[in-house]
């Protein structure tokens, strides 16, 4: 299948590693123009290596804070200069910190709302106008299995990543006469350093090994283990993609099967 990509414009937020790394490797793949955006130089040069040892394509570094409106602007400029516009957004960010509702004060709740919420805000209102010129394009936001149900430990994410798909679902609609479709991918475990970070916590408060809180985890996933990065990709690459023509403000599980509602 031809996913229309070639010499396409990809902008990929927070792409340094795991989820967002997973995905501009398999947009450059596919003969796309990535850039990928981070906080870290260091860990953008590494990101760059790979993806180009890889794929063998070109690849543009931005150092960007999703949190900081300014940088946001400036990164998203830089993107469209070096590829001659953007035609797919994906939009990324780290979580937020984990933990339950009484361990939230006021600016816990408020630092979730500007790194989760705001930044894809901000990434999709800067980017608009590059798809626009472009003549239509698409956008993928990074989300989690716990739009559809709340994931134990993860309050902020848990809430705010529900207000971006709603902001999603929002967007389908205004967009869509612009040629502009949006949609959500939501992991479920996939084996990212994300995951073993929470894991470990998790083990920790419960007084486990890691590897006993792993193996409880995939019990719960019809295909009995984690999914990798490169699966996750290769579903953010077809919805970021020219080939999908007619889904919009849809999200998709990539969870293994493990979430039981319909």
């Amino acid at each position: 299948m031809d996913l229309g990509l070639k010499d396409k414009s990809v902008f990929v937020a927070a792409a340094s590693k795991g989820l967002g790394l997973a995905t501009a490797l398999e947009f450059a793949r596919e003969g796309a123009r990535v850039t990928i955006a981070s906080r870290s130089q260091a860990q953008l040069e590494a990101a760059a290596k790979k993806i180009e040892a890889e794929t063998g394509a070109e690849v543009a570094l931005v150092e960007m804070d999703v949190m900081s409106p300014e940088a946001v602007r400036e990164a998203v400029a830089a993107a469209a200069g070096w590829a001659g516009g953007i035609d797919v957004l994906v939009t990324n960010a780290g979580g937020p910190p984990g933990g339950g509702f009484a361990d939230m004060a006021d600016s816990d709740w408020a630092g979730g709302f500007e790194l989760t919420l705001m930044s894809s805000v901000r990434l999709i209102r800067e980017a608009l106008p590059f798809l626009r010129a472009a003549g239509g394009g698409r956008i993928v936001t990074i989300s989690s299995s716990s739009i559809k149900q709340p994931i134990d430990g993860l309050i902020l994410s848990s809430v705010f990543r529900a207000g971006v798909q709603a902001l999603n679902k929002s967007l389908a609609a205004e967009l869509a006469p612009d040629g502009i479709l949006i949609n959500t991918l939501a992991p479920g475990r996939i084996g990212t350093d994300r995951l073993t970070e929470l894991d470990s916590r998790r083990a920790e408060a419960q007084g486990l090994v890691l590897e006993e809180v792993q193996r409880a985890s995939v019990k719960n996933i019809p295909l009995g283990r984690a999914g990798t990065p490169e699966e996750f990709g290769k579903a953010a690459v077809f919805l970021g993609s020219f080939a999908n023509t007619y889904i919009t403000g849809q999200a998709l599980l990539i969870d293994g099967g493990a979430m039981k509602s319909l």
